[in-house]
């Protein structure tokens, strides 16, 4: 959830000197978009990934603490609850054996992991939501230490004036219930990709990534279940949504002004758009004093817009050098199901954002917004067998589209980035596998289910196996 902060409480004075801060800022930014101040480099990619602490029999392992001191490196942190933890790995520029290198980069720091993990009778493992979660495991008791993390929850309850928090999630079947707290958050764990773009190619790039969510949702989905409940294929999306439900400003009836959203419309012009809602849409929930900091490095404006999780997000970064440069954060996968799996996912997202970013006429005009938003709820409550409309109208079932259209074209791409062609052959060959099975990790879990019972520790403990054998979850049995 982002950079610790110094404080967790706040007056009217904070909130005060932070708007005009963030008001300042965002002119600031305005500039650098009207004199194309930003580095002129892209085709970088990278990537974080969201993992649970599991103990011995497969159930959530409060220890991030003593494990994160254990490891002592800089690219594992903490995340919200005590039982999770963020892994990363060092961006690449997409050519050559870029993907081989992402590959051998996240595994091993996933084996170094494991060891810190196992120095503490637990395991580390990758899943969009943990079967063995109970509505117990997700008190404050189980935050993690972080100023960050207490002052959200604190926000967030006050401005729903000390309201719960209502989950209601219908799918095959139905939970409804109330939560005093945001932790219900900590339940979904993602994989979140990161693509550098040039400010002449953001606009395309970033329309691209929300055309995207659909395809990416259900070829990706593992997070069938919560709290024993078969929900959606990837559950974590109405999850997420619910689970720090707070509208921007007095926007309270608009969907598309709740913190976390699927977002109001195609960008048009630029990326600053999203920056300008964030200033006018969204209030402050940390109005952290940061200045300290120059106004050229925008502290106060990247701190709010980590507050807005849009499931595609702007990100401004930094050179070396200090000169600035736009990412696009895609944040609808959930973590797992195995290291080759992620990887495939990684791949297939980064061929088919270059190709749809270069469609003409742009997608932006090919497909209406709203469709393009229900393609990607009807993909997360229902996989690959969801339906869908594409461009120009044309509908397609998500299986058929990505095996005659968007894998062809993800393939194109990667090696028109002069990508190793084997590397693109072995991970586009696993998501293909996968397609045309139907064997997602949500698919798996369910089947094992089916044939095994009722038993989510049985299940955590079998999905674990798999998952450290390294084999791509195509080929994964239920027995």
């Amino acid at each position: 959830m982002g950079q610790e902060i110094s404080r967790s409480t706040f007056t009217d004075e904070d909130f005060q000197r932070f708007q005009t801060r963030l008001r300042r800022e965002t002119a600031l930014l305005e500039e650098y978009f009207q004199q194309e101040r930003f580095a002129p480099v892209g085709n970088v990619g990278g990537f974080e990934i969201e993992a649970w602490l599991v103990d011995r029999r497969g159930y959530p392992a409060p220890l991030n603490p003593f494990f994160l001191e254990r490891m002592g490196n800089p690219l594992v942190v903490p995340e919200l609850s005590v039982f999770n933890i963020e892994l990363n790995t060092p961006p690449l520029p997409l050519r050559g054996d870029a993907l081989r290198r992402m590959h051998a980069n996240l595994e091993a720091l996933w084996q170094r992991c494991q060891q810190a993990a196992a120095e503490l009778d637990a395991s580390v493992m990758l899943i969009g939501i943990l079967p063995t979660l109970r509505e117990p495991d997700l008190t404050l008791e189980h935050m993690s230490d972080q100023q960050r993390y207490r002052a959200i929850n604190d926000q967030i309850l006050l401005r729903r004036q000390g309201q719960p928090m209502e989950l209601a999630i219908h799918g095959v079947e139905s939970l409804s219930l109330t939560q005093a707290n945001v932790m219900l958050e900590a339940a979904a764990t993602s994989f979140q990709t990161h693509l550098q773009v040039t400010v002449d190619q953001a606009v395309a790039f970033f329309n691209a990534a929300l055309l995207l969510s659909a395809p990416m949702v259900a070829v990706a989905a593992n997070s069938p279940l919560l709290f024993g409940k078969r929900l959606w294929e990837e559950t974590r999306i109405p999850l997420f949504e619910q689970a720090v439900s707070l509208p921007g400003g007095a926007h309270f009836n608009d969907p598309t002004c709740q913190r976390v959203t699927f977002g109001s419309g195609y960008v048009r012009e630029s990326l600053l758009e999203l920056f300008t809602e964030n200033l006018t849409r969204y209030p402050p929930l940390l109005p952290v004093d940061l200045s300290g900091e120059p106004d050229e490095r925008m502290p106060h404006l990247r701190l709010h817009n980590g507050t807005i999780w849009r499931w595609n997000r702007p990100l401004i970064g930094f050179e070396s050098d200090g000169t600035p440069h736009l990412r696009i954060e895609h944040r609808v996968m959930p973590a797992g199901p195995s290291i080759p799996d992620t990887i495939a996912n990684a791949a297939l997202y980064y061929g088919l954002a270059h190709g749809l970013a270069r469609t003409l006429p742009p997608v932006e005009t090919a497909l209406d917004f709203a469709q393009c938003r229900a393609n990607f709820y009807a993909a997360a409550r229902a996989g690959l067998q969801a339906e869908v409309v594409w461009l120009h109208g044309q509908r397609w079932s998500l299986r058929q589209l990505l095996l005659e259209e968007l894998l062809p074209l993800a393939r194109r791409e990667l090696q028109a980035l002069d990508l190793d062609a084997a590397d693109v052959a072995e991970y586009l060959n696993l998501i293909t596998a996968r397609v045309e099975s139907g064997r997602t990790g949500a698919n798996w879990q369910q089947r094992f289910l089916e044939q095994n019972g009722p038993d989510l520790g049985a299940l955590t403990l079998a999905y674990l196996e798999w998952q450290q054998s390294g084999t791509p979850v195509h080929e994964w049995v239920c027995s």
